[in-house]
């Protein structure tokens, strides 16, 4: 089977980036928007027998790119590719992946689901908000991690006094990862979440005085949650240069000025969501290509 890489409109340039390392032309495709609002879209390439890889993360507007990647798959299944896999860096509703009340929907489930119903027969993901979630497939899941690429990328910063922090305990596990990469000690915020964008502490653990805190999560959304762990730190008396890393940063609502007020020297992201870069925020990409490219080639080298 040939090997072909396409993309919808979210992140073009990661797939182009996958496309090069795996020596290939990203595919052919048109997709055009009509005068109702409907998307086309159009394969224009020869796929018949072929396996398929759609890199498409599933950013803001979600829903949007949610489609686009739907689209893609069901023009590859019925132009006949043998194989289909949703490379998704960034995994659109990851963070309902369970009911706090009733009447709520399952929507990590849900969109799940409709992978599976956009004739995918296999996924690949980076950095989960929660690991449960692959419970959420009824295709098999391939769940990367950017946790090596983005230490490297900060290894500079664990020089010295510095300490790991988890803004939540949500992320306590993705701190340790950290933590035993750099040989860094962590602290751990305990925080409760009043709104969609608001969020207080109640305690700090661990030691951070004099310290250089580097606070680690999954994704930056509105902020609300690293500013508050920032503010935690710098009130029990670390160093006034915070260094943020974060496997996806939306960075959306009042995310930007969130970090603007705050000592952040640095923000380190993947390039799994593309929505521009906010003034005042010191934001730097670490490439998600190398990591995707290697998954794409040990899959299509699978021949289950």
């Amino acid at each position: 089977m040939h090997l072909h890489v396409f993309s919808g409109t979210a992140d073009v340039p990661l797939a182009e980036a996958v496309a090069a390392r795996l020596d290939l032309p990203l595919g052919e495709r048109v997709l055009e928007r009509f005068p109702d609002g409907e998307l086309h879209l159009e394969v224009r390439e020869r796929v018949r027998g072929d396996d398929v890889f759609v890199v498409q993360p599933t950013g803001p507007p979600v829903g949007e790119h949610l489609l686009e990647l739907l689209l893609l798959g069901d023009a590859c299944r019925r132009a006949g590719a043998a194989r289909l896999t949703a490379v998704v860096p960034y995994f659109g509703y990851a963070r309902q992946d369970r009911r706090a009340h009733d009447g709520e929907p399952l929507g990590a489930r849900l969109v799940a689901d409709l992978v599976a119903a956009g004739g995918f027969a296999r996924a690949v993901a980076v950095d989960l908000h929660t690991a449960s979630i692959e419970g959420c497939f009824a295709i098999p899941l391939e769940h990367l991690s950017a946790v090596d690429l983005l230490a490297d990328a900060i290894r500079g910063d664990a020089a010295g006094e510095a300490v790991i922090v988890s803004p939540d305990l949500g992320a306590v596990k993705l701190a340790e990862r950290y933590a035993v990469r750099l040989g860094l000690p962590v602290a751990i915020v305990h925080k409760t979440r009043t709104s969609g964008t608001e969020v207080s502490v109640r305690r700090l653990v661990g030691e951070v005085r004099g310290r250089t805190p580097i606070v680690i999560d999954d994704m930056l959304s509105t902020g609300g949650t690293v500013a508050a762990a920032i503010d935690a730190v710098l009130d029990a008396g670390a160093l006034p240069n915070a260094t943020v890393v974060v496997s996806h940063a939306l960075l959306v609502g009042p995310a930007a000025e969130r970090l603007a007020r705050l000592p952040v020297r640095r923000l380190v992201a993947t390039d799994s969501v593309r929505l521009g870069e906010p003034a005042g925020v010191p934001l730097e990409r670490v490439s998600l290509a190398p990591l995707l490219a290697d998954a794409v080639g040990r899959l299509h080298g699978d021949p289950r």
